[in-house]
């Protein structure tokens, strides 16, 4: 794109259209630094330059434009969407930002002949049940856990269920009832089991309460003390489920928002309920422009969030911040979720309830968040007084090497900017063709594969710190000598003191080598402390993730017939390198793929 050296408005404006559409704008860089819709494109890109416009941030923004351009579409609805993807391809600096629009997670109820309780992300194609969604994994997992005590239905994958000829640890600590093996439970039974449990997720506690509580009255009644016991060992459990539950009562299907502003940040509390159940909530910290009005903070967040992603539109909506074309908005939103969406302002008493209730948890959220960002800011600044540096520091990475005995090394990036981690930014790097447990050339690979195509200046670290002494500083040093940038990062090795206590390390200064001594109980020092370890865990972890990967495949690796795919297919079918393992001749002849002569080959090779 051709830009201008200055946008000349009065031009653009003559041949602007009166439809409804999405604007651009770019700085001298091509960059797009805003993006905005109408529902006439003329009037709203006129306000931006009029004599006198009051809003900061508009000013701001309007000295930067070099050029624009516009996109015409039929409607506001599809304004509304085209807009939504610009901001998620650009993320312009000028616009506010979503910065978490992953799916929700559900819980999935599978449609098999003995079905099971899982995780899910994503598309929703598998056939089965889904209940959520649930604010994050963690809420899931936990939900999951917490229906293992009550409801022993399966949640093992598939290829271990099949594989299994008896019973596994789950079904010894009583969190299964072994459906894989025949004699241990009837298909009734199970599926006693799994229309009770189906009928706890969609909040009906007090109707699997009552039908448990009949069927002990039923087996006391038998003689059938040991299920007696069962179903009773069941009701405790899930009483104790429910005391942790704010059940609503009457609505089923309804998210409700809270917003709070301080300082330049802004906090969205969400609130799930479904199923007449409080499955959760969820703060959000989007990415806020300075000056922007609060109306605008809160609309450009609401319409990427539901937007953005696989999120579940729910039939009822409560917030208490206007919205500026609610109309327009609702059509959206009952549009993309094919049913009639409305939105409430907590008038009733129980909603209000629920909007009170997110509101607090969106002060009390930001309350803690803006703290954490001031402790991080102090940090920054007192690195930044330690080093005597003028210009504050904007972004800093720092590089680790993980390996066993020089095997399956790693190197990590992490990446902090004035707000703490960055993560989007993290990158790992797998070395190879190198000596083994050569951790000068492991530095060396990672640095050149990390920075050999950097693009954009703002990508550069200001501060590039290296986990090591003198000797893996000096690959970075060598490195940079031949750096054809302008910017160059500043180098900084953290060395670990003869006692490797945290508060002893070693600052190590590029060229001069001299050391940089900071008290340990130094903000700045923290800071350090914090990325280096960081770095480490990031290496650590994806060396451990690498390992785990060779260990998996290798006892394959030398049989013959045996390539990558039939492995991975081996792998998958059996429930893992164990299973396999434990697996006869014949039932490994049942894999697809593979023959019964193939079959002895494999068993004979794994149990030598």
């Amino acid at each position: 794109m051709s830009c201008m050296s200055e946008f000349d408005a009065n031009e653009f404006l003559k041949h602007l259209s009166n439809q409804p559409g999405v604007y651009r704008m770019y700085n001298q860089d091509g960059d797009v630094i805003y993006v905005g819709k109408a529902k006439n494109l003329k009037n709203r890109v006129s306000s931006y330059f009029r004599m006198k416009v009051d809003n900061a941030k508009t000013r701001a923004l309007v000295s930067q434009i070099a050029n624009m351009d516009v996109t015409v579409v039929n409607s506001e609805t599809e304004a509304f969407l085209l807009e939504n993807n610009f901001i998620k391809k650009y993320k312009p600096r000028y616009n506010v930002l979503l910065r978490d629009d992953k799916s929700y997670p559900f819980i999935f109820l599978s449609a098999h002949e003995h079905p099971r309780l899982s995780f899910h992300r994503g598309p929703q194609k598998k056939k089965g049940e889904y209940f959520g969604p649930y604010p994050s994994a963690w809420s899931v997992r936990e939900s999951l856990r917490s229906m293992q005590r009550i409801f022993p239905v399966r949640q093992c994958e598939d290829s271990y269920y099949r594989a299994r000829s008896r019973p596994c640890l789950q079904y010894q600590m009583q969190r299964c009832s072994a459906p894989c093996v025949k004699g241990y439970v009837s298909d009734e039974d199970y599926q006693e089991q799994v229309s009770l449990a189906r009928l706890f997720l969609q909040g009906k506690n007090q109707q699997v309460i009552a039908t448990m509580v009949e069927r002990m009255e039923r087996a006391s009644e038998s003689l059938n003390f040991e299920a007696a016991a069962r179903y009773r060992d069941q009701i405790n459990v899930l009483r104790k489920v429910q005391e942790r539950q704010w059940v609503s009562g009457t609505l089923d299907e309804m998210d409700v928002f809270g917003f709070a502003v301080k300082g330049g940040m802004a906090c969205i509390q969400v609130l799930f309920i479904r199923d007449n159940q409080l499955l959760g909530s969820k703060a959000y910290f989007p990415k806020i422009p300075a000056n922007t009005e609060h109306e605008e903070i809160f609309e450009s967040f609401f319409l990427q969030f539901y937007l953005a992603g696989n999120k579940i539109i729910p039939k009822q909506i409560v917030l208490n911040s206007p919205l500026s074309d609610e109309a327009a908005i609702i059509d959206l939103l009952s549009h993309e979720a094919k049913h009639k969406v409305k939105l409430f302002r907590g008038a009733r008493e129980e909603k209000r309830r629920y909007l009170q209730l997110a509101q607090k948890n969106a002060e009390s959220a930001l309350e803690a968040q803006f703290g954490k960002q001031q402790s991080i800011l102090a940090r920054f600044i007192n690195l930044e007084s330690a080093l005597e540096r003028d210009l504050p520091i904007q972004r800093m990475e720092c590089f680790d090497i993980s390996h066993t005995a020089g095997q399956q090394t790693v190197a990590s990036c992490v990446v902090f900017n004035r707000e703490g981690p960055l993560k989007s930014d993290y990158r790992r790097f797998n070395i190879e063709g190198i000596t083994p447990g050569d951790d000068y050339a492991a530095m060396a690979q990672a640095l050149k594969r990390r920075y050999k195509n950097v693009k954009e200046v703002s990508k550069i670290p200001d501060i590039l710190f290296i986990d090591g002494g003198k000797g893996q500083l000096a690959q970075a040093e060598n490195f940079f000598d031949d750096w054809p940038e302008e910017a160059k990062p500043l180098l900084i090795g953290v060395a670990k003191g003869t006692t490797r206590k945290p508060g002893l390390e070693t600052l190590i200064l590029a060229g001069s080598h001299e050391t940089l001594a900071l008290d340990s109980h130094s903000p700045g020092l923290h800071l350090i402390q914090h990325i280096r370890d960081e770095s480490h865990r990031f290496a650590i972890s994806g060396h451990r993730n690498r390992r785990q990967k060779v260990k998996t495949t290798s006892s394959l690796e030398g049989i013959p017939g045996i390539g990558a795919k039939r492995r991975q297919v081996l792998l998958k079918f059996m429930g893992g390198l164990q299973g396999l393992k434990k697996a006869s001749k014949d039932e490994i002849a049942n894999v697809p793929g593979i023959s019964k002569e193939l079959a002895e080959t494999i068993y004979d090779h794994l149990h030598l």
